[in-house]
């Protein structure tokens, strides 16, 4: 699939008739959302998983998907890329559009090893590949990036996880529990079985707010940068940007199960591993690891850490540089894609680790 972008463009829908979770219960079906870019080709060994992040949706990866003219590594007329999206983003099995039992509130808890054993299935099963030349993701996305490597070291050959990490941090933890704790306390949410015409607006607006403290850095706030995206107020940015970001039809208790899924990332949990130390180890992929220089969700000696434990590969350590904090990941400046698009052709350009 290759025509048209954006989120009016067509996607896919890869069903699993019975897809029992980590947890114990079991999606009948789990519906996973893809969109593909590019042409699979005849061996098929040119495929590239791309995942999405925490509310994102397979567009929102667009950014550094070239279009085959444009010289960006990620190059459909050379790749076969992608981009499944997370169980809980409202287009893959959700919160939002799963029938009852299992709907709103009563949705099971996801892990990172559900989104990627149900992007495994969908790779092996219904595209029959075997092989990954690369798996990279921001954010959450980072985190489904490790999962991968840990838990298939047989298939991907290289990784890049940019601002994000193998385990989420306790400072990180607080973040999440504070936006929790604000949708949860709103006027309307009643314990996730509000109506699904009359989302917690209170809440939406306060998950925004709490984000806003947390998504760019001190010196991207003190410099004004935010006038680069247009805005021409402090407020008018708070409630442009962030506001707005939380009010396009995402959905309370698909952020709450996404929140979750973030809440106990850690490829430490995979069976056969110890300890997230000893999953490190165990990657074979050849790895760039590149946290974002003032990143508040994942800072860079994090991500120093993490490259420190994987003894069992070639893996580089590379800071973005700049103000943009966890942004520099999200494709908001033309200055931090070409610094991650530079790293994505060096690394497809560099011997697999497998």
């Amino acid at each position: 699939m290759t025509a048209g972008r954006g989120p009016d463009a067509p996607y896919e829908i890869f069903e699993i008739p019975d897809f029992t979770l980590v947890c114990g219960q079991t999606l009948r079906p789990a519906r996973i959302a893809y969109r593909t870019y590019g042409t699979l080709n005849a061996d098929k060994s040119n495929a590239i998983v791309y995942p999405t992040w925490y509310s994102g949706r397979h567009w929102d990866n667009e950014w550094l998907i070239g279009n085959g003219s444009d010289g960006m590594a990620l190059d459909p007329s050379t790749y076969f890329i992608i981009v499944p999206n997370m169980l809980g983003n409202g287009l893959s099995s959700s919160p939002s559009n799963t029938p009852p039992p299992f709907d709103r509130a009563r949705f099971p808890p996801i892990t990172v090893r559900d989104n990627v054993e149900s992007q495994y299935r969908l790779v092996t099963e219904h595209f029959g590949i075997t092989t990954l030349p690369l798996v990279l993701g921001w954010s959450m996305g980072a985190g489904q990036t490790y999962q991968w490597a840990v838990e298939h070291p047989e298939m991907v050959q290289r990784i890049l996880p940019f601002c994000g990490s193998p385990r989420t941090a306790p400072h990180n933890q607080v973040f999440l529990d504070s936006l929790r704790a604000a949708m949860q306390a709103s006027v309307g949410f009643d314990g996730g079985w509000y109506p699904p015409d009359r989302r917690p607006v209170g809440g939406l607006r306060a998950f925004a707010r709490i984000y806003a403290g947390w998504g760019f850095s001190q010196a991207f706030y003190r410099s004004e940068v935010w006038r680069e995206l247009g805005n021409t107020s402090l407020e008018d940015f708070i409630v442009d940007f962030w506001e707005g970001f939380f009010l396009d039809g995402r959905d309370p208790n698909n952020l709450l199960t996404m929140l979750d899924t973030w809440w106990n990332g850690d490829v430490g949990l995979t069976p056969g591993h110890a300890s997230t130390e000893a999953a490190l180890a165990s990657i074979k992929a050849r790895a760039i690891v590149m946290p974002a220089e003032k990143d508040l969700y994942f800072p860079p000696e994090d991500e120093a850490w993490a490259v420190s434990q994987m003894t069992g590969c070639t893996a580089e350590h590379r800071v973005i540089p700049g103000v943009w904090g966890h942004f520099a990941g999200g494709g908001k400046n033309p200055v931090d894609t070409k610094f991650i698009d530079r790293a994505v052709a060096e690394l497809l350009a560099a011997e697999p680790g497998i």
